[in-house]
């Protein structure tokens, strides 16, 4: 067995090695073809995913570290935090394998495509026979209580429309490489088995949450969409958004439809242990209205902002570690949209214990009262200075039968 000095100081040369560098956007062309090639790829700071058992990242110390997790695939619907922690997916129900990569027919589905199985009434937990890149030919609308479940197959949904989760409740995404999504629509697409409509053009977002609740997306990599990686609105809720690497993208994450959409005071989401990583721009979150917890995460690359938000949202940093991306003065983790500062001083944004490096702060307001973030209390955050090791397997993982999965 290796010395365990040895190992620590090992870590602690990585660990500094990669805290002092933040990476370039690249040509798009070239980020194309490194998702499709190499999205997985171990960089410097990925390779301290050896350290992902008993780092306090309490998502994958609940199911990583198990060998069998293929025969256990469902213990992980008990493992979630935050507010989507009800998200149960398909827990329930029973297996369902795509064997088929195909989605010829929107309306009347092929048996073994992704699109027949998430649009069925009963529960169901979707594993892939094998490796896979699926280009839907409309955006892939889901039912409630499914679990996509990507491990142990390199599943990719790209070049075309992708997830749209509306109306509907209890969804897990867990291990899908998600990029390239388009715009998709005027045409028909079936969403259960005895019911289709007429759907318009679509934003183009990796994964698009209209009125969903309790939805968990967890261990994805997402990069280069039309729209936004992950947008939640309409009156969305229960959202837990954990462990996912993001690269390559402007406008990141959005969470709340419009200023006057004042249904969205009820969201609350939660932001977790995620991997911001080299070529992104702003909206890690832009947020309205309701509560955003964003906790653990590592910023390592934000071009304009990282947290930015209107209409009086509620957000609390906390552990979170952002890098700002040069060295040429002070950079702000925060804006401010759409209001004077007379008005935004009383929103209530909240940093605490967040770790701040290369001329990064954040912009506090508010009072600050307890009670406006006693509801967000979605999980306790961990030490800033242990975010590199709790992130350091953000994104898909390499998953093989009878080993626990590694990035």
């Amino acid at each position: 067995m290796a010395n365990p000095i040895v190992l620590l100081i090992t870590f602690l040369l990585l660990l500094h090695m990669y805290s002092g560098s933040s990476s370039p956007a690249a040509d798009p062309e070239q980020v194309v073809e490194e998702v499709l090639t190499s999205i997985n790829n171990a960089t410097k700071r990925r390779n301290l995913g050896f350290l992902s058992c008993g780092t306090g990242n309490p998502i994958d110390d609940c199911w990583r570290c198990d060998p069998d997790w293929e025969k256990n695939r469902k213990r992980l619907a008990d493992c979630a935090i935050g507010f989507g922690k009800g998200a149960i997916g398909g827990r329930n129900g029973k297996f369902y394998i795509v064997t088929d990569p195909s989605d010829k027919d929107v309306v009347n589905p092929k048996p073994g495509t992704l699109r027949h199985a998430v649009i069925q009434k009963e529960p169901l937990w979707i594993t892939f026979k094998q490796d896979m890149v699926i280009k839907l030919k409309a955006e892939l609308i889901m039912n409630s209580f499914k679990t996509i479940d990507g491990r142990g197959r390199s599943v990719h949904i790209a070049g075309g429309p992708c997830i749209t989760i509306q109306y509907v409740t209890n969804i897990i995404i867990h291990g899908i490489n998600i990029h390239d999504c388009k715009q998709g629509g005027n045409m028909y697409i079936r969403d259960s088995p005895d019911h289709y409509g007429w759907r318009t053009l679509s934003d183009g977002d990796g994964v698009s949450i209209f009125g969903g609740s309790h939805i968990w997306i967890d261990h994805c990599s997402l990069s280069n969409c039309q729209d936004g990686l992950i947008d939640a609105i309409r009156g969305s809720t229960a959202i837990t958004i954990s462990n996912n690497y993001m690269t390559h993208h402007n406008k990141v994450m959005l969470l709340g439809h419009s200023d006057s959409y004042t249904q969205d005071k009820n969201m609350q989401v939660t932001i977790a242990f995620n991997h911001f990583g080299e070529g992104l721009v702003q909206r890690m979150p832009r947020c309205r209205h309701g509560y955003f917890h964003v906790v653990n995460n590592d910023y390592t690359h934000w071009i304009m902002y990282a947290i930015g938000g209107s209409a009086s949202p509620t957000i609390n940093s906390q552990g979170n570690r952002y890098l700002a991306p040069d060295n040429r003065g002070r950079k702000e983790v925060t804006k401010r949209e759409a209001a004077a500062e007379t008005k935004w001083k009383n929103w209530n944004w909240k940093s605490e214990g967040d770790l701040m490096l290369n001329g990064a702060f954040f912009r506090k307001s508010g009072a600050g009262a307890s009670f406006s973030y006693a509801r967000a209390s979605s999980l306790s955050a961990k030490p800033s200075s242990l975010v590199s090791s709790m992130t350091a397997g953000a994104g898909v993982l390499k998953c093989s039968k009878g080993s626990p999965c590694s990035t």
